[in-house]
């Protein structure tokens, strides 16, 4: 995909400057990322990327080691922390005194020769992504659900906030050998979620997947591809125009540093951070046995709403959508008017309400704040095009601001114009 360069000095620095090409296990232990509520510091003298902290440093090194939702290696670090762990799977500390099994920790050494951790964060930074960890402004805490599976961080390509855009999304997964019935449905589907504020969240494969991140794009609407791969990879790579339009209009995010390619247990585990991210999976389309049906099951077990698509009942592709929602798995809906009505009912459960804002307005990102200037607050709104010239922003970031502001609670879309929500 094509490489993009990134303005390092949105983000905020780690302080101390690198100590070489591997662990630096003595730098400032502040997060890179997007910038928090105060001062953004910026790049270290001569450019590139500020010097991460040892705890970034270690996660990215633990994302190359480990397969995603590694239930032992999430233990460990809930109880020791990644430089520990990371020390001691480089054996500079001894593992049985931190109470590790010394064979596991044997087997994850022989795989750490060639870590390079800072490599891989100087990469991602030059294909426009960077690395978040838990304790980040950015991190979106429904991932703590999935406890000791949680991601170690997340690989993110995009300029939008995928905390802020997940907090009012939704997934919709099925077959990938879809039929033109199940293709239109879920275009159809998720431009009208689209068009009402929400952010639509699928795996960017072939056939559902791709005909709801299609339908998002087609109205100007915000995605989120969770991908099986790392961010500067297309696959599958007949999506690739796609996958290149979801980082410029959304977001792409995987739990693989980059360079990593898919396999089938990796789509399966993708499968459970896409049920986490959002409030709710919509399943259009799954055959008795498809890995979409375990991204619903997934979030029927986080106590996300599960909802299901009903198709024809000679059809062999609906026939998991339709034994699901028989067996009480699923709600059976049939536009986003019935989803919104769904997953609104217990938004407040899982972000907080849109009745107010996240964050005072006074700690919203500079670039966000332009975007919130320039909507005007009569009921005809503006455009985005509009929207952009007034904020000196593109578009396509103008477009990232306007879902992160729905979020917030300050803006909402009407049809294709944008304005403020009037506060009594």
């Amino acid at each position: 995909m094509d490489s993009t360069s990134v303005n390092t000095a949105t983000r905020t620095g780690d302080g101390a400057a690198d100590r070489g090409s591997h662990l630096a296990l003595d730098t400032d232990p502040r997060p890179v990322g997007r910038p928090s509520a105060g001062p953004a510091q910026g790049p270290p003298p001569g450019g590139g990327l500020p010097a991460p902290s040892p705890e970034r440093l270690a996660r990215a090194a633990l994302t190359r080691l480990i397969e995603p939702g590694d239930a032992v290696m999430g233990r460990w670090l809930a109880e020791l922390g990644a430089t520990t762990v990371i020390n001691a799977v480089r054996g500079r500390a001894d593992p049985q005194s931190l109470g590790l099994d010394p064979g596991r920790v044997a087997d994850y050494r022989a795989r750490c020769t060639a870590l390079d951790p800072l490599a891989d964060l100087r990469l991602v930074d030059r294909h426009g992504g960077r690395f978040i960890i838990p304790g980040d402004a950015e991190w979106p805490s429904q991932l703590d659900d999935l406890r000791e599976g949680r991601p170690v961080g997340l690989w993110v390509r995009g300029t939008g906030s995928l905390r802020l855009l997940a907090l009012r999304s939704v997934a919709m997964v099925g077959s990938r050998a879809c039929t033109a019935y199940g293709a239109h449905v879920a275009g159809e589907i998720a431009a009208q979620l689209a068009e009402r504020g929400w952010v639509v969240v699928s795996g960017a494969a072939y056939g559902i997947d791709a005909a709801a991140h299609r339908g998002t794009l087609a109205v100007g609407g915000a995605t989120v591809g969770v991908l099986a791969c790392g961010v500067d990879m297309s696959y599958p790579p007949g999506n690739t125009e796609l996958i290149r339009r979801i980082s410029q209009q959304g977001l792409l995010v995987s739990e693989l540093p980059p360079g990593a390619h898919p396999n089938r247990f990796r789509f399966v585990l993708r499968n459970r951070v896409i049920a986490a991210l959002t409030r709710g999976t919509v399943l259009v389309e799954a055959a008795v046995r498809s890995g979409a049906l375990s991204t619903a099951r997934r979030a029927r077990d986080l106590n996300r709403h599960t909802m299901g698509v009903a198709g024809p009942v000679t059809s062999e592709l609906s026939a998991g959508v339709h034994a699901l929602i028989r067996s009480g798995g699923a709600t059976l809906v049939t536009d986003a008017a019935e989803i919104a009505e769904l997953i609104g009912a217990i938004g407040d459960d899982l972000a907080p309400a849109r009745s107010g804002p996240v964050l005072p307005r006074d700690l919203l990102e500079p670039s966000v704040a332009r975007v919130l200037e320039a909507v005007p607050a009569g009921v005809d709104g503006a455009p985005v095009d509009r929207l952009a010239r007034e904020a000196g922003l593109s578009p396509d970031a103008v477009l990232q601001h306007l879902y992160e502001l729905v979020s917030l609670g300050y803006v909402e879309r009407f049809g294709a114009h944008w304005r403020l929500i009037r506060r009594r």
